[in-house]
Formats: C-alpha cells, sequence, structure tokens
C-alpha cells in the first residue's frame, strides 16, 4: 500500500499552540513504527500539483490570494484560526498532488489502496474560500480529478471527520457522478451539513456524546445502504480523527476501535465494487496520541487481506 507524504509538510505552521501542528504527522509515524506497520507501506514523496488542475475546483481569486508572498516570519491570516507562513502554499501544492497521485497508483494497480499523510487538511476549504484550517480541497479535486483524468464513472467520497466537511459538500453538491456520505457532530463549527446542498449528499448529523452503537447505526442505516445502491468504481475518504473521544475540539466518543470498524466496511464496499481502490487523506484528529493510535488502526484495516461490510 502506498503511503504518501512529504517533509515539507512539516513547515506549514499556523502558530505556537496551534491544534493543527506539524507535530500531527510525527505522532503518526511513531505510531505507525510502534505497531511494525511503517516498513509494510511503500513509501512514496508527495509531488506537487499542477496549478491549472486546482481551477476545477477553486476560483482564480482564491488562488491568487493563496500564492501571494509572505513575509519571513510573518503569518498571512485568511480567519482568525487559518494562517499562512512561508512555507504553506508550497505544502498546500504537495498534499492535492498527493492525493492525485494516489488517484494515478490505484486506478493503474500500482498500489492496493493509499494513505496520504498530508497537511494542510482540505476538506472546509469551499470553490471561493479558505477557512478551518484549510486552503484548498484535496479530497474535491480528487473525486473530479479521477472522473476526468481516469473516466471513472461513480467516484464515492467519504467523509468522518467531526466536522461537516461544509468545502466538499460546497464543491460536489449535485456534480454527476459523484455521491458523498459524512458524519459529523452537529451544532458545532462550522454549523452546516444538517440541511445538505445536493441531491448526492448523505449526511448523518449525530449528538454529542455518540459512540460506537451510533456509528453502527448510521452504518446500517445510512451509508452503506446509500454506496452499494451507488455501486462506486473508486472510494475517497476525507479521514479526520477528531471524533475521538480524547479529541479536545469536539464531543463525540469514538475509540480506536471505532474507526476499524468503519474502515473494514468500507474495504468491504470495495471488495464488492472496486477492488484496491480506496485512496484516503488525512483531514482533522488533534489529541496527538489518540490520532497516532486511530490513524494505526485505520492503516492496519486497509492493509488486511479481505473484509466483509458489517
Amino acid at each position: 500500500m502506498h503511503f504518501y507524504s512529504h517533509p515539507r509538510f512539516q513547515d506549514h505552521c499556523m502558530g505556537p499552540g496551534h491544534p493543527e501542528c506539524p507535530e500531527r504527522l510525527v505522532a503518526i509515524e511513531k505510531a505507525l513504527k510502534t505497531q511494525a506497520l511503517w516498513p509494510r507501506l511503500n513509501h512514496q514523496q508527495a509531488k506537487p500539483v499542477d496549478r491549472s488542475l486546482l481551477r476545477l475546483t477553486h476560483t482564480e481569486d482564491l488562488l491568487h490570494r493563496l500564492e501571494s508572498p509572505v513575509s519571513d516570519g510573518a503569518y498571512a491570516f485568511i480567519d482568525p484560526d487559518t494562517c499562512m507562513n512561508t512555507q504553506t502554499y508550497e505544502a498546500i501544492l504537495l498534499a492535492s498532488g498527493a492525493v492525485l497521485q494516489a488517484i494515478d497508483a490505484v486506478m493503474a494497480g500500482d498500489s492496493r489502496h493509499a494513505f496520504c499523510a498530508v497537511r494542510p487538511p482540505g476538506h472546509h476549504a469551499e470553490r471561493e474560500s479558505a477557512m478551518g484550517f484549510c486552503f484548498v480541497n484535496h479530497i474535491a479535486l480528487g473525486a473530479l480529478y479521477a472522473r476526468q483524468k481516469h473516466g471513472v464513472e461513480r467516484v464515492a467520497v467519504i467523509d468522518f471527520d467531526v466536522h461537516h466537511g461544509n468545502g466538499t459538500e460546497d464543491i460536489l453538491a449535485n456534480e454527476k457522478g459523484v455521491l458523498m456520505v459524512s458524519s459529523f457532530q452537529q451544532g458545532i463549527y462550522p454549523g452546516s451539513g444538517t440541511r445538505p446542498k445536493g441531491q448526492n449528499m448523505v449526511n448523518v448529523p449525530l449528538q454529542a456524546g455518540a459512540g460506537s452503537q451510533a456509528i453502527r447505526l448510521m452504518l446500517e442505516n445510512d451509508w452503506l445502504p446509500a454506496l452499494q445502491e451507488f455501486q462506486p468504481q473508486l472510494l475517497l475518504i476525507s479521514a479526520g480523527f477528531d471524533a475521538h473521544r480524547e479529541d479536545p475540539l469536539a464531543g463525540l466518543a469514538w475509540t480506536d476501535d471505532d474507526y476499524a470498524l468503519i474502515t473494514d466496511a468500507l474495504v468491504g464496499l470495495a471488495d464488492t465494487f472496486c477492488p484496491n481502490r480506496i485512496v484516503s487523506s488525512l483531514e482533522g484528529g488533534y489529541c496527538l496520541d489518540a490520532l497516532g493510535r486511530s490513524v494505526t488502526v485505520h492503516i492496519a484495516s486497509l492493509l488486511a487481506p479481505s473484509h466483509k461490510a458489517v
């Protein structure tokens, strides 16, 4: 399985104490090594996306603002919680590039699934706006790229970050050949999702404290029926791990095992409709220890031989 990353991802920094910090990737690497999964991965270095491809998902005005120079030692603020340093723009291009490389690899049969350990994340970035720690939307770009470059007729996007993927929904709402299923904690940032923008959106708002039972019901009643009816040819995962009960930014009660449960179900689905074609890209997750453990069980499930959907 291909594992995409790049040293530049750790150079993007939004200031001391910011939860979306370079140490997140260090925690993931440490946990994968502790569980002896690191050597089982086919490590790939991300390459920057061609800027022209970002026009598939974002306006020229947004791209121009993102590539404006930032002074050394300074931060360019997008919103009170989201800012750029001198290395951010390069990291953005590499993060989107990693997702597109991963799609190329699974479509060519060169990798059985893939994980992109990237930052900054992307699922809050809308067509015209960067926000919520996100600047461009890597997974939305991946969906449109797969349709255009590889002729994939049906792409499914799955987002289990604790925060609603408003940016992905903004870009992909009513997009032909795309289905998005998501879960998120209701009533927290960004405050959207309870009324989906498109007919191709299956959103499951969860109340604070929701845990394993709610996840099973969501899979059985909402996600899996929609995905099975859609019969996807490629699965793209916005893999946020901040629904974990140890995460400081939200209030769901997921455990390490819950991420294994969800991943097992998605791999089982892929085994039926699109074998070996899952691309997962890191979104949120801000308790470093829980993040490392959760990504590890997620990757372990992707590496396992086969599954059956729950």
